[in-house]
């Protein structure tokens, strides 16, 4: 009897495993293994013939997933602390933080019209008062019936240097009704000059009324002087604004609210370039800042990103002016114009709360400290100066801001100059729960 032959061959071609194709794109680690198998059956002993076939099956599902009936214990924790959000949900967010970007404030904000009568009921004086009234000039005139246009700049540029030079009367021994009656005037004098084209003359009045926010003789009158001088930069920021946007008409169709710098035309933006260029060349700090904040809106016929360049440019700009009560009265100003045309721009004004902060230690220097011993006045009535500008700063600081902001502000406040703050009265209650 002899053995078989067999073709080893052969039979290691039948008994292999088949192979099969993997597709790399499809492939996952972690994604469920598709085995295959292959199984030879023996026919007959004679004659050898074999035939395959194959089966796929998945594979056995995870044991610990089986026990917990596909309910992953960490996956519910998750689900339960962080639920999907729904459509209503997502829309109210959306809605919330729309708001909260709003580039106008709402009627939750507290203008400060509402503060102005009782700033100047509580700030008065019975000291006497001076002020310096603007001269006007026959150049002035003789400039609006002028052919040339190079002859009616030169007398304009020389009507400024006019300003420098003392065109202005020097009122004293004034009551403090009589100086509120002569601020009036001068606001008056500001629309008349406007409405007759005087343009320079405006400008020129303006400047003499932010002069007087750097004088602080009687000082427990100035809160109420801010109060009236303000008026009129406010005047006069309207007024230009109104009068750029009305060159900005064609064909009879205004500008829209939400207008772009594109959509101005190039007449316009020289006018609007032309009133900084001369808000510039006014040589001290105080009315340069007072009359360019007062115009702060306009840059929004410039370019998009006008407002945001000024606000910290101006911000830096107050740190030049060295009485601490002037300068806190100028961020609060700041402040005002800041909220009016760019609310959402926070960052310039927790910039000017913080500079405050660093420079409230001037109150204790020897310039302070002389100026109260002339005036008789004692430091707990002179802290009591600060209180609307500290007042209204917070308020803007605060409007819409998260929680967690608000607190480190008021107790970071809290620290630096506890005394002050307490006469922010309208702050007391939120400090104390803290």
């Amino acid at each position: 009897m002899h053995a078989r032959s067999r073709n080893y061959v052969s039979e290691s071609e039948v008994c292999k495993l088949e192979s099969v194709p993997l597709d790399f794109g499809d492939y996952h680690p972690l994604k469920p293994i598709t085995v295959t198998e292959s199984k030879t059956k023996k026919m007959n002993r004679k004659g050898s013939t074999s035939s395959t076939s194959s089966s796929s099956s998945s594979s056995v599902l995870d044991p610990l997933s089986s026990v917990l009936d596909g309910t992953d214990p960490l996956s519910l924790f998750a689900a339960a602390a962080d639920p999907v959000p729904t459509t209503a949900t997502m829309d109210s967010t959306r809605k919330k933080r729309d708001k909260d970007d709003s580039p106008a404030v709402g009627s939750d904000f507290e203008p400060w019209s509402s503060k102005r009568g009782e700033i100047l009921a509580r700030y008065t004086t019975t000291e006497k008062l001076s002020i310096n009234l603007y001269m006007g000039s026959e150049k002035g005139k003789a400039a609006t019936t002028g052919s040339a246009v190079s002859e009616k700049v030169r007398t304009r540029l020389e009507e400024l240097d006019d300003l420098e030079e003392g065109s202005q009367k020097e009122l004293l021994n004034l009551t403090q009704q009589d100086y509120m009656n002569r601020i009036e005037e001068l606001n008056q004098s500001l629309k008349d000059a406007w409405s007759s084209d005087q343009k320079v003359k405006a400008l020129k009045i303006v400047i003499q009324c932010s002069k007087l926010l750097s004088d602080t003789t009687v000082i427990q009158f100035y809160p109420s002087k801010f109060v009236l001088i303000t008026d009129i930069l406010d005047t006069f920021g309207k007024l230009v604004y109104e009068r750029i946007q009305s060159m900005c008409v064609d064909n009879r169709v205004s500008l829209p609210d939400n207008f772009s710098p594109e959509c101005v035309n190039d007449t316009a933006k020289e006018t609007c370039l032309n009133w900084f260029f001369k808000i510039a060349s006014i040589r001290e700090l105080i009315p340069r800042f007072y009359v360019e904040a007062a115009i702060l809106k306009c840059n929004k016929f410039l370019s998009k990103t006008g407002i945001s360049e000024c606000l910290p440019r101006l911000t830096s700009m107050i740190r030049g002016i060295g009485d601490p009560l002037v300068a806190v009265y100028a961020r609060a100003y700041l402040c005002r114009v800041g909220m009016e045309v760019a609310p959402q721009l926070k960052e310039s004004l927790n910039k000017n709360f913080f500079d405050f902060l660093l420079t409230f230690k001037q109150i204790h220097g020897d310039t302070v400290q002389n100026q109260l011993v002339v005036q008789c006045v004692e430091i707990p009535l002179y802290l009591t100066l600060y209180s609307p500008a500290i007042d209204w700063i917070l308020q803007c600081i605060a409007y819409r801001a998260p929680e967690v902001s608000k607190r480190g502000n008021a107790v970071f406040l809290f620290v630096s100059c506890c005394p002050l703050f307490l006469l922010s009265y309208r702050y007391k209650n939120d400090l104390c729960r803290l």
